[in-house]
């Protein structure tokens, strides 16, 4: 069974979940059934999900978020590059 990426028209809301055949999806904030399906995001390289992550974490909370944001990307790194 896949995995899916959805938004849900009705509240905005983005969520994954698994799509069983004959099965409709919906969303879990509002049980709305009006979905748009987005592009997976397995298929997205790790540095632009990062990058997506670090915007919509300061829209939400400000230049605070972004620091933080950036906190772990620098952590990440520094642990990958400590791993080889």
């Amino acid at each position: 069974m896949p995995l899916y990426d959805f938004r849900c028209r009705a509240c905005g809301r983005e969520f994954e979940t698994l799509v069983r055949p004959q099965s409709t999806p919906e969303c879990p904030g509002c049980h709305g059934l009006d979905l748009e399906r987005l592009p997976s995001t397995f298929a997205v390289k790790s540095s632009e999900r990062t990058r997506s992550a670090a915007d919509k974490n300061l829209k939400k909370h400000g230049e605070l978020g972004w620091q933080k944001t950036r906190e772990i990307e620098i952590a990440a790194k520094k642990h990958r590059d400590e791993d080889h």
